[in-house]
Parts: structure tokens; sequence; C-alpha cells
């Protein structure tokens, strides 16, 4: 290679901007960090855990806006997976606006005039489903009315290949704290804890085996390092995720028959990235 070729190599011809962006539309299998460091697959179920600002929320509308958006539109390359996906909002607290904008700013980042295609965005926006949960019981009837969603959805000609639930862990405490409130009804106890729990991860598989989907969902995260409970039906370990040289220590309170759903645990902070594989 001569002396101007080397030099030109190593010069380069392009911003580390200009890098990213190309590097985005060609990749389409890329997600966005950290995901991108989990070999996902359809039928796997992922955790997001991470305190309040460690944008958990923003990750999932991230992901949302790359299945949404197509690989190619009108000659022009936006990486996306041209999927539908259903955005499960247990918190109540979601932002249209903040997806609207955000998709928009895809939108025009791709597009060479910097214009907003309105055709793209409003096919982008129909393609992302919705729908919010404020109890346990809204959550379970809502999963098990997906499958004929999903299916009108499917007949339509529409794949659903995401689902997004933001967050998981949203009514545990107020179903725990409601099993106190009639200390006679035994039952009241089972059902809110554990039941509920199980019927979750039943609905949820049922799910999977007839639209494979890749699953992920958010949880607040509760630092210590031990974790104390008068029921039984909860796990009572804090999990260790070791990012070497640091240890993170947080106690965990969702129920053990949702852990053994989940195939990776993602644990997300400022400062902080640890995943966990379950298998």
């Amino acid at each position: 290679m001569e002396k101007g070729g080397v030099k030109a190599w190593i010069d380069g011809d392009e911003t580390a901007h200009d890098m990213l962006r190309r590097i985005s539309a060609v990749r389409s299998t890329l997600l966005v960090p950290p995901l991108h460091r989990v070999p996902l697959r359809l039928g796997n179920v992922v955790e997001i855990v991470g305190p309040s600002p460690s944008a958990k929320t923003l990750i999932l509308i991230q992901v949302a806006i790359s299945f949404v958006l197509p690989r190619e539109w009108n000659g022009v390359p936006y990486g996306g997976f041209d999927h539908s996906v259903l955005f499960l909002d247990l918190d109540c607290r979601f932002d249209i606006s903040r997806f609207s904008q955000m998709l928009t700013h895809r939108i025009m980042e791709g597009n060479a005039i910097g214009d907003c295609d309105k055709t793209l965005y409003d096919l982008c926006m129909r393609r992302f489903l919705y729908a919010r949960c404020s109890n346990s019981f809204e959550f379970l009837q809502t999963l098990k009315s997906l499958h004929y969603r999903l299916k009108r959805e499917k007949d339509h000609g529409v794949g659903v290949h995401l689902l997004l639930i933001d967050s998981i862990g949203a009514f545990h405490w107020v179903d725990r704290a409601s099993v106190f409130l009639s200390p006679k009804e035994t039952n009241r106890k089972k059902l809110f804890l554990q039941s509920v729990s199980e019927a979750v991860v039943q609905d949820i598989k049922k799910l999977l085996q007839e639209h494979p989907m890749l699953v992920i969902a958010t949880k607040s995260v509760i630092f210590g390092n031990t974790y104390s409970t008068t029921s039984n039906e909860v796990n009572r370990c804090s999990r260790n995720v070791t990012r070497n040289p640091q240890q993170i220590q947080y106690r965990e309170y969702m129920p053990s028959v949702w852990q053994s759903l989940l195939i990776f645990l993602i644990y997300g902070a400022p400062s902080i990235l640890a995943v966990l594989c379950y298998t």
C-alpha cells in the first residue's frame, strides 16, 4: 500500500457520528445499548433493572422505534426491523409525545433533506400498539386478550414481534399491602402475591408459544443486602451482579416464578452496566 493510501486509510473519510449512522442503517440486527451486548432472539424474556434515573423507559422507546421503522423507505436506509410493537404501560406515565418526537428525529436524521416523511411517520405510529393497565387485574385481562388482538393484527398482515412491559413490578407493593387489609381473608394473600404472578407467567408463556416474540420488561431496583418479608412466596435473597471492579447488590422483590421466566437480566445505571444470563 502506498503512503498516500495508508494516510487516507488512517485519516478516514467520515466522522464518528457519520460512522454510527451508517452502521445503524446497515446492521439492522443491532439493538440500542445496552441490549446490543446480549444475543437476543424471539421467545426470550429480558428484564432491565435500574434506579429511577437510569432511562429504562427511554431504552424501551428507542427499541420500539427501531422495530417500527422499515429497513428501507423510498431508497433511504433506516435500519429498522419493519415490525409492529406492543407496549404495556403499567406505570401509567408513558409520554406519547416523547415517542413521537424521537420517532420524528430518527426519520429526519435518515432523510437526506432533513424533512419528516409524513407517510412513513403515520405508518410507524400505526405499528406502535399501546395499552395501559392500572392494576393487576387489568394487566391479567390484557394478557388474556392479547392472543385475539395479535391474531387480528396478523390476519391484516401485521406481525408483532416485540412486547414491552413498563414496569413489571408496578403493582407488587400495592398488591402486597392489600393482603393485610383483611387479615381474616387468608385466600387474598395467595391471590395477590403468588397466584397473580403465576397467572402472568403462564399467560406470557402461552402467548410466546402461539406468537413468538421478544419480551423486554423494566423493573425499578431496591438497593440493599437482604430482603425480609412475611410472605413465603417471595424470594428471600438479594442477587449480586458483578462487573469488576464494582459489585452491585439489590433486593429482589419479584416472586421466583417470574424470575424463572427470565433469560437475561440487564442492570443499568448512569455509570454501571452489568448483564446476567440465567441459562
